[in-house]
């Protein structure tokens, strides 16, 4: 069982000339999930961003279990896998040669690629170019690395992108057994989210 805590505090984000938000806090435990909401523009990727420390904020600071994430950045990347608006996949490699780069970067499960791959109703399409598949096939081969991942912290920004609806539900039930093992994480979706854990909703 995980047991692990993020918080946000004091967070103000410029984007250009423009405010995003302006002394945001959060508090996340393990078991919870932060479901972003807002319109387009709003600043829930940009949140997300900041989180992964791919923006600089204007002020305030992010924790990890109560020390500063910016005291050892690189071992809080480690704590965390990013799953993009994009699926972020080489679309001249097959799902197995992205997966096992991909796989370098961080701590592996026990979950084989087969297994994943048979979860994600994707096993036909292991060796093809991503360039092959669909938008919706794309999106399956990237939810692998969260089923990949020995993290904690899942950051997910609008996964049920080119998902039809066996495909969203299964993205719900991939992030409740998340959730269920003490896993944290942070979401941003404009579709209705319903899964087991505690969800915190932070509009923006």
């Amino acid at each position: 069982m995980l047991t692990a805590k993020l918080t946000g505090e004091g967070l103000t984000l410029f984007r250009g000339d423009r405010c995003l938000f302006d002394g945001l806090s959060f508090a996340l435990e393990s078991g919870g999930l932060l479901l972003l909401e807002g319109a387009n523009g709003s600043g829930k990727t940009s949140l997300m961003r900041a989180i992964a420390g791919l923006l600089p904020l204007e002020e305030g600071q992010f924790r990890w279990n109560g020390e500063s994430v910016q005291r050892d950045r690189q071992l809080f990347r480690s704590r965390f896998t990013w799953l993009g608006h994009r699926s972020g996949l080489k679309s001249d490699l097959t799902p197995v040669e992205n997966l096992r780069f991909d796989s370098q970067l961080r701590a592996r499960n026990a979950t084989t690629f087969d297994a994943a791959f048979e979860r994600l109703g994707i096993t036909r399409l292991r060796s093809l170019p991503v360039r092959l598949l669909s938008a919706g096939q794309q999106r399956r081969v990237a939810l692998t690395r969260l089923l990949l991942a020995d993290v904690p912290l899942w950051l997910v920004d609008e996964p049920f992108t080119n998902l039809d609806r066996q495909g969203r539900e299964l993205v719900m039930e991939l992030v409740g057994e998340h959730l269920d093992r003490g896993g944290l994480c942070v979401m941003a979706a404009h579709q209705d989210v319903d899964v087991r854990g505690t969800v915190q909703r932070l509009s923006l």
